[in-house]
């Protein structure tokens, strides 16, 4: 079977509205699939605040002080009101990675046109942010402080470029981790079927690649989340 057949949408519920398709597709149930583990998780982490918390309640205070950690690191203090946002992000972006290792789910992070929006949520978040706090003055993120006004020419557009290239990298990176762990898979699973009993060998290298397929959609949603706080901080701290 081809490899990149996984991530072809296919519709569940064909509803159309006039000319536009608003279909629930296999990408939309693991979306759902991945909200609603995160709301149950979450609900039932905090439903009962016992004094030794039990395994569910200490998963959620462990979450909260990952994300509370990560922003007082990379922004500081003056972050922490934007937790709710941060966080958000690293669960949606985390849970959107796992559920794709399901068998027969779908992996929605491995689709650019998500990865893009998701980035581009984040980049005009702080984007109105650093305006709302520093007005005309945000300009200043594309010119560091010191730097000789007869540089401002060359600096000022490449500084303006890497700026506008943020959601670009951002949305680039997770797709192409998360799209190409799953094709080397379903390659390896593919040899695993053609080669019948001699095929443990590459079963057993698709079970290595699955264990390390975990690891990068965890490591893919901490990056995703640390660069946001990046960028949170430039626009509450400017340079």
């Amino acid at each position: 079977m081809d490899p990149l057949h996984q991530f072809v949408i296919t519709s569940i519920f064909n509803i159309k509205v006039a000319d536009i398709d608003l279909s629930f597709t296999n990408s939309s149930f693991s979306v759902l699939v991945a909200v609603v583990l995160i709301f149950f998780l979450f609900s039932i982490g905090i439903r009962e605040k016992r004094l030794v918390p039990d395994r569910m309640q200490a998963l959620g205070e462990m979450s909260y002080n990952l994300i509370a950690g990560l922003i007082d690191d990379n922004v500081g203090s003056k972050g922490q009101k934007y937790f709710p946002f941060v966080f958000s992000v690293f669960f949606f972006v985390l849970f959107g990675n796992l559920v794709g290792m399901i068998p027969y789910m779908f992996t929605f992070t491995s689709h650019i046109i998500v990865t893009f929006t998701l980035a581009m949520i984040v980049f005009l978040f702080v984007t109105i942010l650093g305006f709302v706090k520093h007005g005309a003055k945000f300009f200043g993120i594309l010119a560091p402080k010191g730097l000789p006004p007869f540089l401002f020419p060359l600096l000022v557009p490449i500084e303006l470029i890497s700026y506008l290239s943020r959601p670009v990298s951002l949305a680039v990176r997770l797709f192409a981790n998360m799209m190409a762990g799953h094709t080397m898979m379903k390659v390896f699973a593919g040899f695993a079927v053609m080669l019948g009993a001699f095929g443990i060998a590459p079963i057993l290298v698709n079970t290595l690649l699955t264990g390390f397929e975990i690891v990068i959609a965890i490591l893919q949603a901490y990056v995703f989340t640390i660069l946001t706080c990046v960028y949170l901080n430039d626009a509450i701290h400017l340079h």
